[in-house]
């Protein structure tokens, strides 16, 4: 649970100060009934509790508040003839809803953000309820959007963003559109300069964007807790101690730091490329002015091949909790949430991607640069769907090759042992 800070909208949209509750991350499994068997019983509660005064709470991320504050404000004046309509935001870190979801469903709000890798996990405990407009949902968002809220034919959340993906921001007093294509010429450019390519191997999420378009895979198996992973494959054209010793390489380049803190290193100076996503592109803009630019992520070398490097691609959603004493109202703000026009002041206010097909449509997204960047790399990506196994092993195998394999591991050991972690049967 985190501090509590919470505001409370309401009818006269005025803003107050409440209790909180926090919000984990986690891998998806198959979807069962239980939400559906709650979902009657909720309904039926709500009956009784519409008669005038409608109390919605909603999990959100702090950067998302005044984002939320506006939609309420609208949503209550909206609908003011109808109930008399508070809502409270709680602020909540997304990768952090589904634990305290399922930790505690009958005391979690009526509605909360979280991601497309989630929501299988979130559904099978039942703490999803399926959206009573399917059809709508199908032809206002794209296609592949909807699929990845989608559990046996059953659509379990109102789809808001397509950009959670990463790629190349690079400064364009150092970049040509030419240089961007190759990690190798990126790192020869930052080197001569003195100067940095940020990337962050220490999280798998990042390391994965080498070995995803290497024929190695990764993934969950059907029993949606434990991993299948041949990243230590010995037999395919690209061998797992292939991509090892490319990374080494690229470890080795004076060009090159391993890093999550590559905002510091922007304004500093210091990084004049780095892979994130649409969160930092304001602080990245800011630093670095009409030098900004944005693309998909370039090839890099292994194997003696140049190969594109991959991304997870994923997807942000409202969700609706089953045993929410307004469910219907509570759908109502969700679907809210998620309309055309909620997208598109989604876009102005914070810099995301719209899954709404017409959004998308509006000039000013056509004309956003990390919009555009993530939505060209996810022409080379996949959904994560990984179970907790995976990041620590990974985080490991990432730590060792940043660090140049300082212990001298044989390469197939390291990535035998990574596999081996990422593969447990038991959370480690």
């Amino acid at each position: 649970m985190k501090g509590r800070n919470m505001y409370a909208l309401c009818m006269a949209a005025a803003l107050m100060t409440a209790g909180l509750s926090g919000c984990g991350a986690g891998s998806g499994q198959t979807a069962d009934a239980t939400a559906d068997s709650v979902q009657n019983t909720a309904q039926e509660s709500e009956k009784e509790a519409d008669n005038g005064e409608v109390h919605l709470r909603i999990w959100a991320g702090e950067e998302d508040k005044d984002l939320i504050a506006t939609i309420a404000d609208n949503f209550i004046a909206e609908h003011a003839s109808e109930a008399k309509i508070t809502i409270e935001w709680e602020p909540m870190v997304e990768g952090e809803c589904r634990s305290n979801l399922l930790g505690d469903v009958l005391n979690a709000p009526d509605v909360y953000t979280t991601t497309d890798g989630d929501i299988r996990t979130i559904a099978a405990g039942g703490a999803a309820s399926e959206v009573l407009n399917p059809d709508e949902i199908r032809e206002n968002n794209l296609e592949s959007a909807v699929e990845a809220l989608t559990i046996n034919d059953k659509i379990y959340g109102y789809p808001i963003t397509a950009d959670n993906g990463y790629f190349l921001y690079y400064n364009k007093a150092y970049f040509s559109e030419e240089d961007i294509q190759d990690l190798d010429t990126i790192l020869d450019i930052a080197a001569k300069n003195d100067k940095l390519f940020a990337m962050d191997w220490s999280s798998g999420w990042y390391l994965y964007s080498f070995f995803g378009q290497t024929g190695l895979k990764v993934g969950l198996n059907d029993d949606g807790v434990t991993n299948f992973c041949d990243w230590n494959n010995v037999n395919r054209a690209i061998k797992g101690t292939d991509v090892a010793e490319a990374l080494l390489k690229i470890a080795a380049n004076p060009g090159f730091k391993s890093t999550g803190d590559w905002l510091d290193g922007i304004k500093s100076g210091d990084v004049i490329a780095c892979v994130s996503g649409v969160w930092d592109e304001s602080a990245i803009k800011e630093a670095w002015g009409s030098n900004y630019g944005a693309a998909k992520l370039p090839c890099y070398t292994v194997a003696g091949q140049k190969v594109q490097m991959a991304c997870y691609f994923g997807y942000k959603m409202i969700g609706v909790n089953p045993y929410s004493e307004h469910v219907e109202w509570a759908h109502k703000f969700a679907d809210y949430i998620a309309n055309q026009d909620n997208q598109e002041l989604r876009f102005a206010m914070r810099g995301q991607g719209p899954s709404n097909l017409k959004a998308a449509e509006a000039p000013e997204i056509q004309q956003a640069a990390a919009i555009q960047a993530v939505l060209a790399q996810s022409e080379y990506s996949e959904l994560q769907r990984l179970g907790a196994n995976f990041w620590d092993a990974s985080t490991t195998l990432g730590n060792t090759l940043a660090a140049g394999n300082p212990d001298h591991v044989d390469l197939q050991e390291l990535l035998d042992t990574a596999v081996e972690g990422i593969t447990s049967s038991t959370v480690q």
